[in-house]
């Protein structure tokens, strides 16, 4: 069995632009692409799992257009991989393919190095006539200027309006898949958990096919970031117990960090005194802030923790 025939994230990958759940703002600037048959650089900017690269190889699907992938947080990451590999995919011309230029696809981007990106931005301009480029990223702030200035960016954020509705169809595409692979659910335990990862339809769809393992979706894949692990960390942070707060912390990992930090601030206001408190809130926007940068998200985490602790007076 091929990857792609057990990851649920690759076997039910929507393989048109009008398969994909996705504001209607959004679907229609990607139709307009494959309507004119051309597609410029772009830019594809939103939170993870959202999207971006399931509309990028649509989009090439619909168009006919040969595309490469290249992730950003992998081979992306080394400058002659990325040279040699995008050269010899975007200075060959396509005998199959209908569309008008090749597209190589850059996924996470801003997981690149900053030499990476400047041999890229020189990319965009050398094959010019033969490939176009699609850079997603979740911070467009980490793609340097000259890179982002050549592309046309799309933003994949979603208006709190348009969430119902959003959520409404990603919980009946979570039902198909369910009931095609023959796992049982609970419907409200599948509302709770597209709620608590929205719009990140990848994390939900992972954690549905890593939980029915068991053959049934009930409240147990709920349980995977519990308060009980947030009580443990501020009992921790009173006692000033340093190795067990950086176990934490490696425990947790495989949660967003901002998501984690947001955890972390809900629960202080019942922790600290009221002095503390503020302190604590501009150490957490300080290191909310610096997740778009850093390059250990650990060594992020655990310094807020560590400062929080040392900064801060627990009830």
């Amino acid at each position: 069995m091929s990857r792609d025939e057990f990851l649920w994230v690759e076997k039910y990958r929507p393989k048109t632009i009008e398969e994909c759940i996705l504001p209607d703002s959004i679907k229609k600037t990607f139709q307009e692409f494959v309507d004119r048959g051309e597609v410029p650089n772009m830019l594809l900017s939103g939170p993870p799992g959202v999207g971006k690269t399931t509309v990028a190889k649509a989009l090439c699907t619909e168009l006919g257009a040969d595309y490469y992938v290249i992730n950003g947080s992998d081979e992306g990451r080394f400058l002659d991989t990325v040279r040699n590999n995008a050269k010899n995919f975007a200075s060959t011309v396509s005998l199959s393919s209908t569309a008008k230029h090749k597209v190589i696809i850059i996924d996470e981007a801003d997981n690149t190095t900053h030499d990476v990106q400047l041999l890229l931005r020189a990319s965009v301009e050398e094959f010019n006539r033969n490939c176009r480029f699609i850079f997603t990223c979740n911070y467009k702030n980490k793609i340097i200027e000259p890179l982002h200035s050549r592309c046309a960016v799309v933003e994949f954020g979603i208006k709190s309006k348009d969430k119902p509705g959003i959520a409404a169809k990603f919980f009946q595409r979570i039902r198909t898949i369910l009931e095609t692979e023959s796992v049982e659910y609970d419907p409200k335990v599948l509302v709770e958990l597209i709620n608590k990862h929205f719009p990140d339809w990848r994390r939900v769809l992972n954690e549905c096919q890593r939980y029915s393992v068991g053959g049934k979706i009930d409240t147990g894949i709920l349980a995977s970031f519990s308060d009980v692990s947030v009580n443990d960390l501020i009992k921790n942070l009173k006692e000033k117990n340093f190795p067990e707060v950086r176990k934490w912390c490696v425990n947790n990992l495989d949660n967003d960090p901002s998501v984690l930090l947001r955890r972390v601030y809900d629960a202080l206001p019942d922790a600290v005194d009221g002095p503390s408190l503020a302190a604590a809130v501009l150490i957490i926007a300080k290191y909310q802030y610096q997740i778009a940068f850093v390059a250990d998200q650990e060594i992020n985490l655990l310094a807020a923790l560590t400062e929080i602790m040392v900064e801060c007076n627990f009830k």
